[in-house]
């Protein structure tokens, strides 16, 4: 199993290559370009720009950016190649592995909209199949985990072994897992993306996505590939990550434990019959609430605790009696913020069929955020309580 993760190499995973003397708190660079090397006649210069030991153009190397990846390649056990959006990470894997077919089911809605753009590229026919279907030679599964919006876990070692069988790539998109919640590497994964607009970043102030391989091959094909699709990385994203990243142990944490807390505790909720109530919320307002820590042990034996080895995911939902008492919901707390995305220290809240139309309209998914777990538990009291009082309404 991986190592658990460690502070030092949050806070100084970067030293290799930010050199004697260097400010505490990086600068932050906006410069594209750089004053030429006399000695060298290559525009580019170095071998190896993992570590590079001079910049030439931002389009392949800046400080930062290059900081950036050493840290997300140490926490992660990789290899890391950061890109300007999550959407734009997505966009390079499927570059990457040209793929015959996609095994993949549900998840994130903006990934499968970048699925259908990239069949437009090759102006030819990509068919999608479902993770449980059979594989053939060619295929990718696309396995989010744990899974968008609803929060639960799926089996990464099941799926990197039956995509084995058959010669092909295992991609985990673990988002919502990010370290030390889970390592996808431990259980067979071959490539993870990451949204680093969610945990890596935290702020809710950039947009990045990274990929993270196995072997610096691997590394150094998608990182040819990135400065030529032109998707790198803004500079000044690039510098708030890197902050970002300097507290994710602390911030991850944190949110995972609260989290965790929460959905025990509208589990018990959901187990309040209407007409009784629970801790001051009536029962029936809520039907399901998923999340990781609620799973049991599935027909296969897939027990997500085995998986996710550092904590449970932060973000997750919950099922509402109807429609209307989940569009009411977002906007009647306090600390949850009507908004979407997930990830930062500000707890969300968001009625996800406005995003993502194939949603059951009765679904709100949960971004749990570094308050303390009393006064969200609080909030979302109050806000149920007035939720039941216009459902009474109705």
């Amino acid at each position: 199993m991986s190592p658990k993760l460690k502070a030092v190499d949050l806070i100084h995973g970067d030293a290799s290559v930010h050199g004697e003397g260097a400010s505490v708190a990086p600068p932050i660079s906006v410069s594209t370009t750089f004053r030429a090397d006399p000695t060298s006649d290559s525009l580019v210069g170095d071998t190896d720009q993992s570590n590079p030991s001079r910049h030439v153009y931002s389009r392949y190397t800046q400080d930062i950016s290059t900081r950036v990846e050493h840290i997300l390649g140490k926490i992660n056990h990789g290899f890391a190649v950061t890109y300007g959006s999550g959407l734009a990470s997505a966009y390079a894997a499927l570059v990457f592995l040209k793929p015959k077919r996609i095994a993949i089911r549900g998840g994130y809605w903006g990934c499968h909209v970048t699925i259908e753009t990239y069949k437009k590229s090759r102006d030819a026919d990509l068919p999608l199949i479902d993770i449980d279907d059979e594989f053939m030679p060619g295929d990718i599964c696309w396995l989010e985990t744990p899974v968008n919006p609803l929060g639960e876990s799926r089996d990464i070692r099941f799926y990197a072994d039956k995509i084995h069988k058959v010669g092909g790539k295992l991609l985990v998109d673990s988002t919502f897992g990010p370290p030390p919640l889970q390592y996808p590497f431990d259980f067979g994964a071959d490539i993870v993306l990451h949204s680093a607009t969610k945990y890596f970043g935290g702020h809710s102030d950039l947009l990045a996505g990274v990929l993270i391989v196995k072997t610096k091959a691997e590394w150094e094909t998608l990182q040819v590939n990135r400065t030529y699709m032109g998707n790198t990385m803004g500079s000044l994203e690039a510098w708030l990550l890197l902050r970002s990243l300097r507290t994710l142990h602390l911030r991850v944490t944190r949110q995972s434990e609260t989290a965790t807390a929460l959905a025990k505790w509208l589990k018990e909720v959901v187990s309040t019959p209407e007409g009784q109530s629970f801790d001051g919320v009536p029962g029936g307002l809520i039907q399901t609430v998923w999340h990781s820590s609620l799973q049991e042990t599935d027909e296969r034996g897939f027990c997500p605790s085995k998986q996710m080895t550092g904590g449970w995911n932060a973000t997750f939902s919950i099922l509402m009696s109807n429609p209307e008492c989940a569009k009411l919901l977002p906007h009647v707390t306090q600390y949850f913020i009507a908004a979407t995305s997930l990830g930062g220290v500000e707890s969300l809240i968001e009625y996800r069929a406005r995003a993502d139309p194939r949603e059951d309209p009765r679904l709100v998914r949960l971004s749990v955020g570094a308050e303390d777990f009393e006064d969200l538990k609080d909030d979302l009291r109050q806000a149920l309580q007035k939720v039941a009082q216009a459902k009474a309404k109705l």
